[in-house]
């Protein structure tokens, strides 16, 4: 069975909030996942300074993200992005 790192949406509308998964190929995008690796919050929040730019928060369970990788999971292009980011 192909596995796939994703992003599952949550949240309200205008207001999306997403958590990084591992689910099987077929199953939906909301549908449950074999396991939670993570969050994303793509709306910018002010830095806690007040200067500098926004933030988007990203975590992420590096170790569970290498080990899903190694046996074999695809990550989709925006969890592929999201991984950089985090240097995986």
């Amino acid at each position: 069975m192909v596995l796939k790192i994703r992003l599952a949406r949550f949240g309200k509308r205008n207001a999306p909030f997403y958590n990084i998964v591992v689910a099987h190929a077929r199953t939906a995008r909301n549908g449950k996942p074999l396991e939670v690796l993570g969050t994303y919050d793509p709306v910018p929040k002010p830095p806690p300074s007040g200067e500098g730019k926004a933030i988007k928060d990203i975590k992420l369970d590096t170790s569970r993200a290498k080990y899903w990788l190694g046996v074999g999971a695809q990550p989709s292009e925006p969890a592929w992005r999201l991984l950089s980011m985090v240097s995986c």
